[in-house]
């Protein structure tokens, strides 16, 4: 391809307050319509708005994770448009003087590690929702999410495909959820996207005709929206047109972008300071104090684990996607220290399995403690394996103690030598042949004996002692 696209993105997360950004209303999901309301955000005369502070630490907070700087000054602004979803007129937001500015998120691409560059984070309330009655005809207004605290985080136009897109809103998403401020559902709408996308012969020293795509609410979508935006672009100058900037919206039946309205100048929102909030001051007293409350993010916990666990970077990388599995791996880890085998378990047999039961660390009913007991079973000889992830599974589903399954279940492992003798002596009675095929020279015959003696003892006897035992009489 002959272009260079470019591609910025604005990211609206939903920050997880128990109440509105300016009022007392709750953000509880899934209410009955207008239920979640209160006369500031049905924009009734004569109310005024009162900062929720809890929404001005996750800002902060945000901000230091994302190497932003911290305003200790910003402020407010009214962004006028009319809609019926917005009763007051204007949407409350930080246009001139946001909270944060001029940060970086660094992200994984398939040439190495980018560095994405902020430009600003800002606070603002969301509007409401417009809900159409196909049959009616009519059009409804539900206030609930009216005046819910957003942040808006604007990245500079360095991103080069849809691929590294996705990239930064999957590591900005991580983040976010990581440090408390967001919950990443993208179908709840509390976390959505719009990307602005050019494109420009390579040796092109200024950008090209912006677009941008609103609302786009999966990942999967994010990527096939920006990769048909810029083929379109592509085959538009190909054949000779000319770009205009608009606002296109994603059609996922149609799988194409469709043009909402032209931005051939871009909109007066009217923007002018909001009379009744002052300027908004933090100290910096303030701003260590959440810097102080911020977990270790994602990527430093990785890198911690593959220096200090010795754990590969796959195993890294996916114990620490999410903070929930994260800390449930570490707790488990101050009861059983061989990190590698605990991964292996976490990834394999607990992530199975709480994928299939769609079940968060909160429900599981044994502790890690009873996990590292089991573990500690199997690498003392005392089960098997195979027997673990029976009592695993077992453990699973009722949440009872890993000695008293084994014990109830008969599946605890044989390593009395007398027992194991007996059944050797057997075995070799009955496989004569291939025991004087072994002292002759033909090695490979001696794990067929071993699965005899392992079915002699009914699949209980502890495989180490087996072949130690096994192999001493045979050499013998």
């Amino acid at each position: 391809m002959n272009y260079q696209p470019t591609i910025g993105l604005e990211v609206h997360a939903q920050l997880l307050s128990q109440s509105k950004l300016f009022c007392g209303a709750s953000t509880r999901f899934g209410q009955e319509p207008n239920a979640n309301v209160h006369p500031l955000c049905m924009a009734i005369p004569g109310t005024l708005p009162k900062l929720n502070a809890a929404v001005v630490d996750m800002a902060i907070r945000t901000g230091l994770a994302l190497n932003c700087t911290i305003n200790l000054e910003s402020h407010w602004d009214r962004k006028h448009y009319f809609y019926p979803d917005l009763p007051s007129g204007f949407q409350v937001t930080q246009s001139e003087l946001p909270i944060c500015e001029y940060g970086k998120l660094d992200i994984p691409t398939s040439a190495g590690e980018r560095s994405i560059r902020i430009r600003r984070i800002h606070m603002e309330e969301d509007a409401g929702k417009l809900m159409h009655d196909a049959q009616s005809g009519e059009s409804l207004v539900d206030l609930n999410r009216a005046g819910i605290p957003l942040l808006e985080i604007v990245s500079y136009p360095d991103l080069k495909t849809a691929e590294e897109a996705t990239t930064y809103l999957r590591t900005l998403r991580d983040i976010l959820v990581y440090i408390g401020v967001n919950d990443g559902n993208l179908e709840e709408g509390s976390f959505r996207c719009d990307a602005n996308v050019s494109i420009a012969p390579k040796d092109a020293t200024t950008l090209g005709t912006r677009v941008e795509i609103k609302n786009i609410n999966s990942f999967r979508y994010v990527q096939k929206a920006i990769e048909y935006e810029i083929a379109r672009q592509v085959s538009v100058l190909e054949n000779g047109g000319k770009l205009v900037q608009e606002t296109r919206l994603w059609d996922a039946e149609k799988n194409e972008t469709r043009s909402m309205r032209s931005k051939e100048n871009a909109q007066d929102y009217r923007y002018f300071p909001e009379p009744n909030l002052p300027p908004l001051f933090v100290s910096e007293s303030q701003v260590e104090a959440v810097r102080k409350t911020l977990p270790e993010l994602p990527k430093a916990k990785c890198r911690r684990y593959v220096e200090s666990l010795g754990l590969p970077e796959y195993d890294a990388s996916v114990l620490t996607a999410e903070r929930e599995l994260a800390e449930y791996f570490e707790t488990c880890l101050t009861h059983y220290a061989d990190a590698k085998k605990l991964s292996n378990w976490v990834m394999g047999e607990l992530l199975r399995m709480m994928k299939e039961e769609v079940l968060g660390f909160s429900a599981l009913r044994f502790s890690p403690e009873q996990f590292a007991r089991l573990l500690k079973a199997v690498d003392a000889g005392k089960i098997s394996l195979n027997a673990a992830k029976e009592v695993f599974a077992e453990m699973f589903r009722t949440g009872d103690e890993p000695e008293r399954i084994v014990e109830a279940k008969g599946l605890a492992q044989v390593s009395d030598t007398g027992a194991i003798e007996t059944a050797i002596a057997a075995v070799l009675v009955a496989h004569t042949g291939e025991v004087e095929k072994y002292r002759a020279g033909k090695k490979q015959v001696f794990g067929f004996l071993v699965g005899q003696v392992m079915k002699t003892m009914q699949g209980k006897a502890n495989p180490a002692v087996v072949n130690n035992l096994l192999r001493k009489v045979l050499d013998s």
